[in-house]
């Protein structure tokens, strides 16, 4: 079996490559020509040098492949120009779709996020099925996702075999670009948040996902969504769990998220000015009023998806932080 994976040289991407050559796979991982492949060494596998602007490329590189894993996202909360967060993931998810179907792909496995998902008012947990619209999408990284997933939906309903994953907040090891996740952990582990926002995440090892990613190609039903998740946490019990590992005090500080709006708003305005990304986004405060709790117990139920537990997920990460020199050598979980 044969699959190529866009987004390889990532965080999510290379997990996957990594779980599908374990499992026997040839693997196929599309890059850019200037893409750092330091998440992929050490690894036995082909490269296809092209970019998801590339129609044809594109048709080319998913020759004799017998599943594509779209993991390829631009996540980013803030963009100079929005417009490129609109190119990357919804035009060209178009454009993997399109090129699976020129190329006679058996299956596409799209990887979407729970970002794209209804959150109850309730307090519940979110699922695939709770309701949800485009309105309800804060920001612009939020909105084009939820678009690309409509684009997935409606390539299913129009016979392309395509299953989408929602992975919720992967932590874990090789996060060689920190993700914003990933900054989080690594802040929190350098004793550098002192204070924090009232709000949740659901966390999830890399390396889960990662696996339910391949279970989703094996078991998924075509046009279907999963939830590739993890535990429930508050930012606070986050924050202590990293403080415990690390062996260093939880911050205590709980800022209102009023207060923070403000320093967004500036960082952004100096961003603009300077064109490096801020440290603070207004859409990442907006987002942190509400807590991002999901079930996984759909992809539980029909994909056999599993689990480990949080501290596993952050350990890791901490564990690949000093290892690699993110972190200072004195203190080590």
């Amino acid at each position: 079996m044969r699959a190529l994976i866009t987004g390889a040289t990532g965080f999510v991407g290379s997990a996957v490559a990594r779980a599908a050559l374990r499992d026997g796979w040839q693997v196929r991982a599309a890059r850019r020509a200037h893409s750092d492949l330091t998440a992929l060494e050490g690894l036995d596998l082909e490269y296809a040098i092209v970019d998801l602007a590339d129609q044809a490329g594109l048709t080319e590189a998913m020759r004799d492949c017998d599943a594509v894993f779209h993991v390829a996202a631009d996540y980013r909360l803030w963009a100079a120009d929005p417009n490129e967060l609109y190119e990357n993931n919804v035009e060209g998810t178009r454009r993997v779709c399109e090129a699976a179907r020129a190329a006679g792909v058996g299956r596409v496995v799209y990887t979407s996020s729970v970002a794209t998902l209804g959150i109850p008012k309730n307090g519940q947990p979110g699922d695939e099925n709770t309701p949800v619209g485009l309105a309800d999408m804060i920001g612009h990284y939020k909105r084009s996702k939820f678009l690309a997933e409509e684009v997935a939906r409606e390539y299913a309903a129009s016979g392309l075999d395509i299953v989408i994953v929602n992975p919720s907040a992967p932590i874990g090891p090789r996060d060689h670009k920190p993700t914003p996740t990933g900054q989080m952990v690594l802040e929190a582990a350098a004793g550098r948040m002192p204070a924090f926002v009232d709000t949740g995440l659901n966390v999830a090892h890399v390396d889960d996902v990662a696996r339910g990613h391949l279970a989703a190609f094996a078991h998924g039903v075509a046009g279907r969504r999963y939830v590739l998740g993890g535990t429930d946490m508050s930012l606070a019990d986050i924050l202590a769990l990293v403080a415990e590992i690390v062996d260093r005090p939880a911050p205590k500080v709980k800022l209102p998220h009023n207060m923070v709006l403000p320093v967004a708003h500036a960082a952004e305005a100096f961003a603009r000015v300077t064109g490096r990304p801020p440290k603070v986004t207004v859409d990442g405060v907006k987002l942190a009023k509400k807590r991002m709790f999901f079930s996984h117990a759909r992809a539980s139920t029909e994909l056999g998806y599993k689990a480990r537990p949080a501290r596993d997920a952050v350990a890791d990460a901490v564990a690949w932080y000093y290892a690699h020199r993110y972190l200072p050598a004195g203190k080590r979980p």
